[in-house]
């Protein structure tokens, strides 16, 4: 079977794309905090909110979540978003950590 040059551009533009998408979706997992990110601990980070100790930390509300921090860079309906204590770390929207603030 002989190839169109149409052809090889179309196939080779399809694929480029698609190893482009791919390793953005990589980079962005990578770059999620952790909860057992050292960082993550000292605050409680926890990726759902749900789940805080509230024995251990009394401070909690409901309805706090990284989503409406002033600390989250991300928009409120970003499934994960940076936060200015974390550096290039993304950390879920609903997530939560002892330096919630919303002010």
């Amino acid at each position: 079977m002989k190839t169109s040059r149409r052809h090889f551009l179309m196939l080779s533009v399809g694929v480029g794309s698609s190893l482009v998408l791919a390793r953005a979706a990589s980079a962005d997992t990578a770059n999620r905090l952790s909860e057992a990110d050292p960082k993550a601990q000292a605050v409680g980070y926890v990726e759902d909110a749900s789940k805080v100790d509230k024995a251990k930390f009394p401070g909690y509300a409901a309805g706090q979540t990284c989503a409406n921090c002033s600390l989250f860079q991300g928009k409120a309906t970003d499934a994960y978003g940076g936060c200015t204590l974390f550096g290039d770390k993304q950390v879920a929207a609903r997530g939560w950590c002892s330096s919630y603030t919303n002010m």
